[in-house]
């Protein structure tokens, strides 16, 4: 099973990403790692990434894809794989489904987390972040064992610049123009499933599990509500 997790930040995908990867033993595929390994690696595409990175520019998307595109042939994917962080906007996930379907693979499921404002900004203004691992902690929801320190590696951990109310509104903005047009892809493939993420973390797992289960409903409507 190939599964898609989208949601504003916030949402809880990378969290849930693991947590589903691990109860369906399957690959979990962030891009954001991918991303930290090739640079840490020194691979070829790792070496063009940190040059645009050291530049204080964004690495490419057609870079980030290149990356992915290796991933995904390696095979430990032949089960599934569970992705977060990709895609991003509509061009994105238009070349997903071209290097999955050179590979005769697809899409099954793209879970959509729908979360609130006030939701998000409670999560972000108290997110800590592992500056040596990049693990992420909360101030409340999930803190430490030691003060500022990461319960992984032992990293210090910091509170990102862009972690304020008013620059997570602006972000949220940028993310809901772009994932407007995503949403309808999916949704006119019949693979979205939108669930709120609100909630308890367990809740969300379990309503994702139940949906891996029993495949995915004609409506991509939350379980819990039929």
């Amino acid at each position: 099973m190939r599964i898609v997790l989208l949601g504003p930040p916030g949402a809880g995908k990378g969290t849930q990403a693991k947590r589903l990867a691990y109860e369906l033993e399957l690959p979990h595929i962030s891009t954001g790692d991918l991303l930290r390994q090739n640079v840490s690696d020194g691979t070829d595409l790792g070496k063009l990434a940190k040059s645009f990175m050291e530049r204080g520019e964004l690495v490419p998307d057609t870079l980030v894809t290149r990356m992915l595109e290796a991933r995904i042939a390696l095979g430990d994917v032949k089960n599934g794989f569970i992705l977060d962080g990709y895609p991003r906007n509509l061009a994105q996930a238009r070349d997903l489904d071209n290097i999955l379907r050179s590979l005769s693979m697809e899409i099954n499921i793209v879970f959509y987390l729908d979360t609130s404002t006030s939701v998000i900004i409670q999560r972000l203004t108290g997110r800590l972040v592992c500056k040596t691992c990049g693990a992420n902690f909360h101030i409340k929801n999930m803190p430490p064992k030691n003060t500022l320190l990461c319960d992984n590696c032992g990293g210090k951990l910091y509170q990102r610049s862009d972690d304020n109310e008013d620059t997570i509104k602006t972000r949220l903005a940028v993310y809901q123009k772009e994932a407007a047009s995503l949403m309808d892809y999916y949704k006119g493939k019949n693979k979205l499933v939108n669930l709120s993420a609100d909630g308890n973390a367990d809740a969300v797992l379990n309503k994702m599990l139940e949906y891996c289960s029993q495949g995915l409903s004609p409506k991509g409507t939350d379980p819990a509500t039929r």
